[in-house]
């Protein structure tokens, strides 16, 4: 965390306070001694209270206010410090963006009215400790609440900052390149780099210099190719990803939370409610600053990626997910990650004509009994500060929230998915129905299910039973990125448009 320099505040409030006195004449009398202690107590009482004071504006602003305050305090106009002006330009960074919300949260604010902000702080508290727990060092920061989401930022580093640390490994790639390069060429006979060698002509060296600007120009405006060339950027991406499952293994494991479902407004004293959260996550730039005026201002960031997560969020609902990621994001995990995440989708995001694949960590709660798997504090903070890629293999809350989804299921939904990108709807149809039902079958053979299902089992599997008792258990037994797929083709009589290429426009915004 940023903080606000004390030792800056301290010595510019204390500079002209003349505490004690050594020349003082009735240091015989006691006095000496006793203005020299009230000295040393006023000033533990000005430090005590700048502290707090700086406690409160970094929990109150976050990072983002920290920074602009700690830039106000520096500015000087002749010698002395200016009047303070939060709306200072703001500084452009790069980083993880990541939103998670409270589903159905109109329906929580309707039954609690004034106790819902108990809940919601009871959810932040979990977000808070799992998002600071898992980033790396201290990047993972909780940037603010809009009432039922929470925006989540996991800070790379500023653009000058992020732009050398990508220069240094450049360097470091292509100077070893070149050196394996002349080691190569250092045995070639010399005749086979005449006059006119592209090697050493006026037009060679300004071909070279032309492909190496365009080169750099790729590397500058392709965002995630940028990312992904920076040292450590990989596990900084999985411990942003594992934070946000921790989050949602949490949520489920809370005691407070489930004390929630003896609560008579939400669970109706049958105990069946449960907070159900959804996540969305993007990557690139934004820009860090103060919106607002002299009477108030926020401390936020304003970036395509930072509505690309909430975009992810809110379309996790349409593909019946707890989670959706960008490619940008995908892109950046290791491979043990990569190979967890399943491609559900390709699409065009409002207000852009890029083709986005998005991604998700398939995780369940029902049926999971994460309170078994709890740890203290202290153990989670020692599992993350081990991290290791084969943490993906090896954590018991991303296996337990992930054992519903099999090795038939991910061949059938893969087998639809590339029918249906490739236009064939026709067959994409008859793998993704599958897929679903392997989904159900699981899910009630394993008993992974809130609701009794007993004598149900053949109504489930049979098409003509479309009762609403029946489709409401499908539709929570089920797969929904697989039943939200089925939906559009079948919309479409199963024949893709003439002019599809694969991709289709994002409904939610």
């Amino acid at each position: 965390m940023n903080n606000i320099d004390i030792d800056v505040i301290v010595s510019r409030g204390t500079d002209n306070e003349n505490y004690a006195s050594d020349s003082d004449d009735d240091d015989d009398n006691g006095k000496g001694k006793q203005t020299n202690r009230l000295g040393s107590y006023e000033t533990e009482q000005l430090i005590s209270a700048i502290e707090k004071i700086t406690d409160l504006l970094r929990k109150c602003w976050g990072v983002a206010g920290a920074g602009i305050i700690s830039s106000n305090l520096r500015r000087e106009q002749d010698g002395s410090t200016v009047v303070f002006n939060a709306t200072v330009p703001g500084k452009r960074i790069y980083a993880l963006f990541g939103f998670a919300a409270i589903n159905d949260f109109g329906l929580y604010l309707r039954a609690l009215d004034k106790d819902v902000m108990i809940l919601i702080n009871d959810v932040a508290k979990v977000l808070h400790d799992e998002v600071y727990r898992w980033g790396f060092g201290d990047s993972g920061q909780c940037n603010k609440n809009l009432g039922a989401a929470f925006l989540m930022v996991f800070r790379i580093g500023g653009f000058e900052e992020v732009q050398a640390k990508k220069d240094r490994a450049t360097d470091v790639i292509f100077s070893s390149a070149e050196k394996r390069t002349n080691r190569k060429t250092s045995d070639y006979p010399k005749k086979r780099f005449g006059r006119d060698s592209a090697f050493t002509s006026r037009r060679g060296q300004q071909g070279l210099r032309k492909r190496r600007v365009s080169v750099e120009d790729v590397a500058l405006t392709s965002e995630a190719l940028q990312l992904a060339s920076l040292p450590g950027i990989v596990p900084f991406t999985d411990r942003a990803v594992l934070g946000f499952l921790k989050c949602y293994a949490g949520i489920n494991r809370d005691q407070r939370l489930k004390d929630w479902k003896k609560d008579f407004r939400l669970g109706l004293g049958v105990g069946a409610f449960s907070v159900e959260m959804i996540f969305g996550m993007d990557a690139g730039w934004a820009v860090e600053g103060a919106v607002g005026s002299e009477y108030k201002i926020d401390a936020t960031y304003l970036s395509p990626h930072v509505n690309m997560a909430s975009r992810m969020m809110a379309a996790s609902k349409q593909y019946g997910v707890s989670m959706l990621m960008s490619q940008a994001v995908e892109e950046l995990l290791s491979e043990p990650a990569r190979s967890k995440m399943r491609h559900l989708d390709t699409v065009f995001v409002k207000g852009s004509s890029v083709a986005q694949k998005i991604y998700t960590y398939d995780c369940r709660h029902k049926g999971v009994d994460f309170f078994l798997l709890d740890r203290s504090p202290e153990q989670a903070d020692l599992d993350s500060e081990r991290y290791t890629s084969q943490i993906w293999n090896q954590d018991p809350d991303l296996l337990a929230m992930r054992k519903h989804v099999t090795v038939e299921f991910e061949d059938e939904f893969a087998a639809g998915l590339s029918n249906y990108l490739e236009g064939d709807w026709k067959h994409a149809l008859p793998h993704l129905k599958k897929a679903d039902r392997i989904m159900i079958e699981t899910v009630v053979e394993e008993g992974w299910v809130s609701d009794d299902v007993t004598g149900m089992e053949e109504r489930l599997f049979n098409e003509n039973d479309q009762t609403e008792e029946i489709r409401r258990l499908r539709q929570q037994l089920g797969d929904g990125a697989a039943r939200s797929l089925i939906a559009y083709i079948e919309e479409a009589d199963c024949i893709a448009p003439l002019s599809w290429k694969g991709v289709r426009p994002l409904t939610s915004k």
